[in-house]
């Protein structure tokens, strides 16, 4: 028996962002008009990177650890439909640096009207992302193409406790 889990899986995140957007936009523009740009942006920025979390969380889970290593692997899903091109700077079991030469969530931001939204829908996960995976791997990332840069400086790191 096919499960839900299997059918969002095999729809890869590309497909699903978008289907995402496409419901979250109008609502989030209903809620800027009602409450306010700033209020809206802010809780909606704030639910996705618990959503975002939680999602870490349960990455680790499925990846069987929470290692470096892992979270490399897991990079498949976001590549998953050529959604990004990626160059590896350097990887082994302390770092993963990486830049994201081609980056079509942001394409397809862009196509619907809503790049503005974009790094909330997509950029602001990574962060709450990788603290949910291992609370002890840290991202640096001083641009995106999202926010119109040539490309998205990747570089996670193991810190010690």
């Amino acid at each position: 028996m096919i499960t839900e889990n299997d059918l969002i899986k095999a729809l890869g995140i590309l497909p699903r962002r978008e289907i995402e957007a496409r419901v979250i936009a109008p609502i989030v523009e209903a809620f800027c008009q009602e409450f306010g740009r700033e209020c809206t942006l802010e809780i909606l920025n704030r639910t996705i990177k618990q959503i975002a979390f939680h999602q870490g969380v349960q990455l680790a889970k499925n990846m069987g650890g929470n290692t470096i290593m892992n979270y490399a692997q897991a990079l498949d899903a976001w590549k998953k439909d050529d959604a990004l091109h990626i160059e590896i700077i350097e990887q082994d079991e302390t770092r993963l640096y990486f830049n994201v030469v081609r980056c079509r969530y942001a394409e397809l931001y862009k196509e619907l009207g809503i790049l503005e939204l974009g790094k909330y829908l997509s950029c602001n996960r990574d962060e709450a992302l990788i603290e949910g995976f291992n609370p002890r791997i840290k991202l640096k990332r001083s641009q995106t193409i999202m926010e119109g840069a040539k490309f998205c400086d990747f570089r996670y790191q193991m810190v010690r406790e």
